[in-house]
């Protein structure tokens, strides 16, 4: 039962990673169907710098990746009914982890949200371009994932937290 949350788990998110990618490399590439001035260009170039850095590498890379493959391999070595059901969940740390951590999940779930929302409704080039940093962002996300969840099922030396709460027995 563990092997298969933790499965579950990280396919759900690769999935969600993937899909978000697929679905904003089309609009990002809609963009380049306009004519764009300097000025585009420049926003363009520092929005995939500051995205590639702040959720590729600081998001993705340096805190998310390595907490979900450390909780798919708790969740593989330590299964619970429902921790296997929900287990996407489980291991982005909505539920049985610190209440920062859960607090910081929702929040930053929230506000994705509500910026999804915001460049939704911008004009096209500026909706591609905002969207080029968030697919950047993603894909070295996807590819942060993938990385961690191998060195966590393969190298004895994975040494990320799961966080999981205070007091919490498997």
């Amino acid at each position: 039962m563990g092997i298969v949350g933790a499965i579950w788990g990280i396919g759900g998110m690769l999935f969600l990673l993937s899909s978000a990618i697929f679905r904003l490399g089309k609009l990002t590439l809609d963009a380049f169907a306009y004519d764009l001035s300097w000025y585009h260009w420049l926003v363009l170039v520092a929005n995939l710098i500051f995205m590639a850095y702040s959720e590729g590498y600081k998001g993705f890379q340096k805190s998310f990746s390595p907490r979900l493959a450390a909780r798919a391999r708790h969740l593989r070595n330590h299964p619970r009914l429902l921790h296997v059901f929900l287990a996407p969940f489980f291991c982005a740390g909505f539920f049985c982890t610190t209440r920062r951590r859960q607090l910081g999940v929702v929040i930053l779930t929230l506000g994705i949200v509500v910026l999804i929302l915001i460049v939704h409704r911008l004009p096209q080039p500026w909706r591609g371009i905002i969207d080029a940093g968030v697919v950047l962002g993603l894909t070295w996300g996807l590819v942060s994932v993938v990385h961690q969840v191998v060195q966590a099922f393969t190298s004895p030396d994975f040494n990320a937290s799961p966080e999981m709460a205070v007091g919490y027995r498997p």
